[in-house]
């Protein structure tokens, strides 16, 4: 008998095109599934037949308690060499290999932008009233050039958004608990002195920061009530980091001019979600590495990996 792998989370239906499966189809039977399991009942249910699971992201967490419930389980890919939802000591223990996958940080800095300038010129609102005979104009747009762009995170994302930033002409700051002067001078940009004067001065502000103890909720009431009522905040990192009830009430006050997200506290978001009625927020499903030349790498190091893994030596091995 074949193998059985799933593939979860594969909302466009491409997972078993994208990439050439064929090099496991003599062992490996490949089932795509196109929606997300609501909890961890339904996706124990779906997934206690299979041997093989390939999980993006970290869209779908795997705690003890699920993997408890997976007794075939024998291999976990996930997508990316970085992964801080799943159990990786009960794995083991369940002797489940978990490798991951190459991925590019390029699909994120492009959507960050996507989200910034589509805040900046009014896209949305512009094109709506565009194609539904509306006013020809309703917006004046925000400039780039000569506005504070303020980054919180400098890593290797926050570093590309800088530097289209500073192609923009934009005067680019950045600050996180780490940040070297070492490090802001080798990107070309201005070391805040404190995350508070950084949301103080800036014009647009954008979160790349990785989510941990010291940076959950490091965004708050507080930190957002700093914002000028003409600056934008975009967030296409972890939703946590932003307190986001203290973000979907600064826009129903209309105390900043606008948000742009990309991650939410609860992924898909419930139909009856405020965020998906809030005011001022240009918003989209969580694609920062939703592209073609990431989804040919996740599911081809897929691939690579069940082959490994088959011959007893394991790829790229996370945990």
């Amino acid at each position: 008998m074949r193998l059985r792998c799933a593939v979860l989370d594969d909302y466009q239906s491409v997972a078993t095109e994208i990439a050439d499966w064929s090099p496991v189809a003599e062992t490996v039977e490949v089932t795509a599934f196109d929606r997300h399991f609501a909890d961890e009942d339904a996706l124990a249910a779906a997934l206690a037949d299979f041997d093989i699971v390939v999980t993006l992201r970290e869209r779908v967490p795997f705690p003890a308690s699920l993997l408890a419930r997976l007794p075939r389980l024998k291999l976990l890919i996930a997508s990316g060499m970085r992964n801080t939802v799943i159990d990786y000591a009960a794995a083991e223990a369940h002797g489940v290999t978990v490798c991951g996958t190459p991925s590019s940080s390029t699909p994120p800095v492009e959507l960050t932008w996507a989200l910034l300038l589509g805040l900046a010129r009014g896209i949305v609102a512009e094109h709506d009233g565009l194609r539904a005979g509306g006013p020809w104009q309703s917006t004046v747009g925000a400039d780039l050039h000569g506005r504070r762009l303020g980054l919180l995170g400098l890593g290797k994302i926050g570093g590309r958004v800088a530097a289209v930033g500073l192609a923009f002409g934009m005067r680019v700051s950045a600050w996180s608990q780490n940040l070297t002067a070492e490090r802001a001078e080798e990107v070309g940009v201005e070391l805040a002195p404190s995350k508070e004067e950084l949301l103080a001065d800036s014009d647009f502000v954008s979160v790349h920061l990785a989510l941990g103890d010291r940076t959950r909720g490091l965004v708050g009431a507080a930190e957002l009530a700093l914002l000028k009522p003409t600056a934008f905040l975009v967030n296409t990192s972890r939703s946590a980091i932003v307190d986001q009830d203290a973000l979907l009430a600064a826009l129903h006050a209309g105390r900043i001019a606008g948000a742009g997200l990309d991650v939410f506290d609860v992924e898909p978001l419930p139909a009856d979600h405020p965020m998906r009625s809030a005011p001022r927020l240009l918003a989209t499903p969580h694609l920062g590495y939703v592209s073609r030349s990431n989804y040919e790498t996740y599911y081809g190091a897929a691939v690579e990996n069940i082959q490994a893994f088959l011959a007893g030596t394991p790829l790229r091995r996370l945990g």
